[in-house]
């Protein structure tokens, strides 16, 4: 019954809450009791207050009880990644540096969650401030793939993927900065969505690289990130970044919009470094799309050789603006051997940060020193232009481009121990950030060893509604995303 009831969409709970034929209640404490079996394998989450969480499912039921109901999301269990302020809940970002902060305050789309009513349902692991692709770089544990104990979930959002596949949770958040919702989307065969910059409020976000950042939602179903993404995306004056525009219903969307559409193929991502399995996957993938109609063709984004180089230019150089913040002297850690100010600023760091957060500062730095700018900083975001215009001139003849998501399957913990071969996992994914772009990674299969293959659709800016319809008509054919992990 409890499992059911933990690897239920949000529609179908949604109809079930609505027609009392379960609680808020049931509901919550059914993910609370099935966390509690998996967790010790999982290793999803940073913290956990079941307490808290029955409260706000009782205050949920209250307002059923009175005809109150706030929703779809009324009463529903969500988790969001431990970089993402909830008021009087830690948040860590994964690291030492923050092991004892509580948040004072909500971000934004936490607030919005709960003017809908969702229940917030602890707190999802991650790489350190979002740096890395694997999960295996939290100062706290390495969390598991559900599929392969064994193996990484991907990262940085490595927790929030991890949990909803393990039915700990019904949804849940990430934030994504070149690939950290759909790299373990794909990994753990869930629907992870990457809104365009600056359609979901980053207030309340711990701040990696603040051009790249974007807040979004880890769903079963293309149908439950539309609902998702209708809750959390709107202007918010309080993030200087956030765009005012219309916000449509995503999920009506869904039956509204039905194509055939054009679909684009970059050729620069099918080259070496494809897994074979993988490739086979997308390409099913492609014939399916042809087979409702849809034109494909090949398209070029000539510019994708120099994403990896950008990226790690440009989002390294804001990590070492905004991680300068963290000084020991304020709400961080602080060093107990420091013997004066200069101690307290270098030991405390020190000791805060992991090896791939000191990597990235180190290297921000530099980019950003004097004689280095012009020569690294700016020239990469010329070049970040040149990305830009290379997708708007594709859309000129394709209404989405369709990739793979990761170029492999999951690997095992331990395996990307260089930094450059880790790095490679985000090759497909990178170039959506520094465009500002929509992206979504769909379940498209299995390998031959059971792990879980994603298809990546790439949208135009700010037509979400138009990338979840055609996301929707290759998930809805298909039963791979109702598949559970063994646990």
């Amino acid at each position: 019954m409890a499992d059911d009831l933990t690897f239920s969409t949000i529609a179908q709970l949604a109809d079930r809450l609505a027609a009392r034929d379960i609680s808020a209640r049931e509901l919550t404490q059914a993910t609370i009791d099935h966390t509690s079996a998996v967790e010790n394998k999982v290793k999803a989450f940073n913290s956990l207050n079941p307490e808290d969480a029955l409260a706000q499912a009782d205050a949920s039921d209250a307002r059923r009880a009175v005809g109150q109901a706030l929703g779809p999301l009324d009463g529903v269990p969500i988790s969001l990644k431990d970089v993402i302020a909830v008021k009087d809940q830690p948040l860590t970002a994964g690291s030492k540096m923050l092991e004892n902060y509580v948040s004072p305050y909500d971000a934004t789309v936490a607030s919005k969650l709960k003017q809908d009513g969702a229940v917030l349902w602890g707190r999802t692991n991650l790489d350190e401030f979002a740096m890395g692709s694997s999960t295996e770089n939290s100062a706290f544990a390495t969390t598991r793939n559900p599929y392969d104990l064994e193996r990484v979930p991907g990262g940085s959002s490595g927790g929030s993927a991890a949990a909803l596949a393990a039915g700990q949770s019904i949804a849940t958040l990430g934030s994504d900065t070149g690939g950290s919702i759909r790299q373990p989307a794909a990994f753990c065969n869930v629907v992870g969505l990457k809104p365009t910059y600056g359609l979901v409020s980053r207030f309340g976000l711990a701040a990696f690289a603040s051009s790249l950042d974007q807040i979004g939602p880890f769903a079963r179903t293309v149908e439950d990130a539309a609902i998702m993404l209708g809750a959390i995306a709107g202007h918010d004056p309080r993030d200087s970044t956030s765009y005012k525009t219309d916000i449509p219903g995503y999920r009506a969307a869904l039956a509204e919009k039905k194509g055939p559409w054009k679909l684009g193929i970059p050729k620069e991502y099918f080259g070496d470094g494809l897994d074979p399995e993988v490739g086979a996957a997308i390409e099913t993938a492609i014939a399916f799309y042809r087979d409702q109609g849809c034109e494909v063709r090949e398209v070029s984004l000539p510019h994708t050789e120099h994403c990896l180089s950008v990226y790690y230019i440009i989002a390294t150089a804001e990590a070492s603006s905004n991680l300068a913040r963290y000084d020991g002297v304020r709400y961080t850690h602080r060093s107990a051997d420091a013997k004066d100010v200069l101690d307290v600023y270098y030991k405390s760091r020190e000791e805060g940060f992991g090896p791939e957060v000191k990597r990235r500062v180190i290297l921000g730095t530099y980019v950003l020193s004097s004689g280095y700018y012009d020569a690294y900083y700016l020239r990469a975001q010329k070049v970040r232009t040149l990305i830009r215009q290379d997708f708007l001139n594709a859309y000129e003849s394709v209404d989405a481009i369709l990739t793979p998501t990761s170029p492999t399957p999951a690997f095992k913990a331990g395996e990307k121990a260089d930094p450059l071969s880790m790095y490679l996992s985000d090759i497909y994914t990178i170039g959506v950030n520094l465009a500002g772009l929509p992206g979504i990674s769909v379940p498209a299969g299995f390998s031959s060893a059971g792990l879980p293959i994603g298809l990546q659709l790439i949208g135009q800016p700010y037509q979400e509604a138009d990338l979840l319809a055609i996301a929707h008509a290759y998930d809805s054919a298909h039963d791979w995303s109702a598949q559970r992990p063994s646990l």
